[in-house]
């Protein structure tokens, strides 16, 4: 059930922040955007060098100074897997220009959900490798490590669930299709760590290759799409600032739970 409910918490995050539907009446503003992109894209990086990175180099000590071969690849791995996706998925910031009129604006919204989407793609993967590695026992990760890690995507996760349900609300979807809009976002997200759990299991020696494949997976969704949000318009230091604040509480989580 520990597991169990670790896998569900970022999901709930996706949920509480596309309830905001119910409560909210105007989309959120640009600052408030960038300040949650910025504060995401910092909970990602923290997250992906403490609960990912370190523990795939420190299950490979046994290579010696060649313990950085399997961290490499499998980050590699991770980023090329995600270009792989770019080209199927259209990126959001691409197509945030081009918004004149209602179908213009349903077209941005599409691309946001797909956007969203991709982003919990890694994200439920990385939540997924994690769980299996302390399973396994033979990574240097704790229960207390696993679940700051879900507690960081989750909080991450919230102002996505937000992103997509209030711009529905606005081009006048109901309350509870705007709701069903953000939470149907968030749902590859345990489904994808359930698959990744159950993966690993059968081929723990290829954990640490899996670890960075999450992590270079996280890192390509932050560089290739949460810092140019992040960085748009007057003002870009408020997404710098809040980069900086995900990171540090991200990076508190991991070392004093884990």
């Amino acid at each position: 059930m520990e597991i169990f409910y670790g896998i569900l918490i970022p999901f709930l995050g996706t949920s509480l922040g596309a309830a905001c539907v119910f409560f909210m009446k105007k989309a959120l503003s640009d600052k408030v955007q960038r300040s949650l992109t910025g504060f995401a894209a910092g909970v990602m990086v923290a997250a992906s060098v403490w609960s990912l990175l370190i523990p795939a180099i420190q299950q490979a000590d046994s290579l010696g100074k060649w313990a950085f071969v399997p961290a490499v690849a499998g980050f590699w791995i991770g980023v090329l897997f995600l270009l792989g996706l770019d080209h199927l998925i259209p990126h959001l910031h691409q197509n945030s220009a081009s918004a004149e009129g209602p179908k213009s604006r349903l077209q941005r919204t599409t691309m946001m959900v797909l956007a969203v989407t991709l982003h919990n793609i890694p994200e439920g993967m990385a939540v997924g490798v994690v769980y299996a590695g302390y399973l396994s026992g033979s990574a240097q990760i704790s229960a207390a490590g696993a679940l700051a890690l879900s507690l960081g995507i989750a909080i991450q996760n919230f102002p996505e669930g937000a992103i997509i349900s209030l711009p529905l609300r606005a081009e006048g979807a109901g309350k509870g299709r705007a709701f069903a809009g953000g939470v149907l976002s968030g749902v590859v997200e345990p489904i994808g760590a359930v698959c990744t759990l159950l993966a690993a299991q059968f081929v723990v020696p290829a954990l640490p290759y899996l670890l960075s494949f999450a992590a270079g997976a996280m890192l390509y969704v932050v560089v290739e799409e949460l810092i140019p949000e992040m960085s748009q318009g007057t003002h870009s230091n408020i997404g710098t600032v809040f980069f900086a604040v995900g990171f540090s509480l991200m990076m508190v989580l991991d070392v004093a739970l884990g």
